[in-house]
């Protein structure tokens, strides 16, 4: 963890079969697990694990990435990433996450340090799956002011200045 306390560090993601690579040039401001059942549609999972990141952060730095516009769990557009080769979905761009992707965190070269820090949507998670009691777990979304870490507010709160 001490890596992503440094100022300029570099994380680094990719798809499956390895043609579209990503960096991410801060640390994530926030990571959860999605029960919605979109989600779980676009994985063939229970759910995923995205990670909110600055959009000024994120660089594709190799491969053909084509895109889809979709849906969200909470009824809102959004506009979703992938590999043209091997079709993972990399990262998405919620019309409703101003100045922020959401990377999909196993795509991540070094994902487990950054396990969920809440689980959303969990109306529709799979009966056999049980949550932990620790869990931030909330029926459909957190309110990002009560939930995300102080540092995250206020770095995307800045960004949001600045981009303005």
């Amino acid at each position: 963890m001490e890596k992503l306390m440094e100022q300029n560090y570099e994380l680094k993601g990719n798809c499956a079969c390895g043609e579209v690579k990503y960096k991410i040039t801060e640390k994530p401001l926030f990571t959860q697990a999605c029960h919605c059942k979109d989600c779980k549609v676009l994985t063939g999972s229970s759910y995923v694990v995205n990670s909110s990141v600055l959009e000024n952060s994120f660089f594709l730095i190799e491969g053909k990435i084509s895109s889809a516009k979709l849906t969200a769990g909470s009824g809102k557009p959004c506009k979703v990433f992938f590999c043209n080769t091997c079709g993972v979905f990399v990262y998405a761009d919620y019309d409703t996450a101003i100045g922020r992707l959401t990377v999909r965190t196993k795509t991540l070269e070094d994902s487990k340090m950054f396990p969920p820090q809440a689980h959303i949507f969990i109306k529709d998670k799979d009966p056999w799956l049980n949550l932990s009691e620790n869990q931030n777990c909330f029926e459909l979304m957190y309110d990002a002011e009560k939930t995300w870490p102080e540092e995250s507010l206020k770095r995307y709160k800045e960004y949001l200045k600045i981009k303005k």
